[in-house]
């Protein structure tokens, strides 16, 4: 099975945006209507689903996903997640990966916003928006669906039809945060995922995707960050994040956690308030930013800390991170003051 961090073909949005359906980050899968031969927690797992020859348990085969059992009478089944932060999705994968016989044969995504209330305990109840229609599902693949909805969502409710298993469920998308709220020369990490940043764009993610750098806390290991493939050319890599918020730079931490033959010799920053163009249109412009760190020499597995160092280029809505000439970066931190 392709892999959607190494896959050309999976769309931006599985590179761009994090996972609201992490439960490293508090997403959780609150009710099921059967979960018999697989556990609906399964599901939200970060790591690829994988299958293992001759493994069987008390129910039967051992599948890595939600799995519910043959259904024999109307109806279908269903599962209710909580997402790990209320925000705007932007895509979707139903990953059938290693269910073939056992896939069903449709599926569908409704979405509410509920702060204060599980929905859960009351799975008929609730605003429930479709905001992915009844669509056919083959085995043993991802399936990925593109959402064009502004609105923030809390919680999804899982439908198949009539029943069978799903390897894995990824919910692409931005958190919304309110920043009315955070009391003003407090410095925020501008960079961070669960605050509303996102990947608008990188060269090269050959070994991990460059949104794994915006994840909360340190990389557990070398596969939690981004990572080039060796460059056998001039140039350098690249990353463009765009910010939560705008914001005045007051320090920026680059951490080569768990990188040690293979970090970055160099790397540095440029910045810029962007208004109108598209993410896309960014990639050009980005080449001429004003530089907000110059380059700075990087250390094997080490937090580095910058802040004399920068530039004083007033408030910035987007990044661009280069790294010379190639390499891993486990996470990128722009602390900043909200403008």
């Amino acid at each position: 099975m392709a892999n959607p961090i190494l896959d050309p073909d999976a769309p931006a949005f599985t590179r761009r945006y994090m996972n609201l359906a992490d439960p490293r980050l508090g997403a959780q899968a609150l009710f099921a209507t059967d979960e018999f031969f697989a556990p609906k927690e399964r599901m939200l797992e970060p790591q690829p689903a994988v299958f293992i020859p001759g493994k069987y348990d008390q129910h039967g085969k051992w599948m890595d996903g939600w799995e519910t059992r043959r259904k024999r009478t109307t109806g279908y089944d269903f599962c209710v997640v909580k997402l790990a932060r209320a925000g705007t999705i932007h895509g979707i994968d139903i990953d059938t990966s290693h269910f073939t016989g056992n896939f069903p044969p449709a599926a569908s995504v409704e979405a509410c916003y509920s702060p204060n209330a599980d929905p859960a305990s009351a799975p008929e109840d609730g605003d429930w928006r479709e905001i992915v229609p009844a669509t056919t599902l083959q085995g043993n693949r991802h399936h990925y669906v593109e959402i064009a909805d502004t609105r923030a969502y809390t919680h999804l409710r899982v439908n198949i039809y009539p029943d069978g298993g799903i390897a894995r469920l990824r919910v692409y998308g931005q958190p919304k945060t309110d920043f009315s709220r955070i009391e003003r020369g407090t410095l925020l990490d501008l960079a961070a995922v669960e605050n509303g940043a996102y990947l608008v764009a990188a060269n090269n993610q050959h070994f991990g995707p460059a949104s794994q750098m915006l994840m909360p806390g340190r990389g557990v290991n070398m596969g939690d960050g981004w990572e080039t493939r060796r460059r056998r050319e001039p140039g350098n890599d690249w990353a463009i994040v765009a910010l939560a918020a705008p914001g005045v730079i007051r320090a920026v931490e680059v951490d080569t956690a768990h990188f040690k033959g293979n970090f970055p010799d160099r790397c540095s920053l440029q910045a810029a308030r962007v208004e109108g163009g598209t993410d896309e249109s960014l990639v050009t412009q980005a080449m001429f930013w004003p530089v907000l760190l110059d380059e700075q020499k990087l250390a094997m597995d080490k937090v580095h800390r910058f802040e004399k160092e920068l530039a004083k280029l007033g408030p910035v809505t987007h990044v661009r991170f280069n790294i010379f000439p190639d390499g891993g970066v486990s996470r990128l931190r722009v602390f900043g003051e909200i403008q």
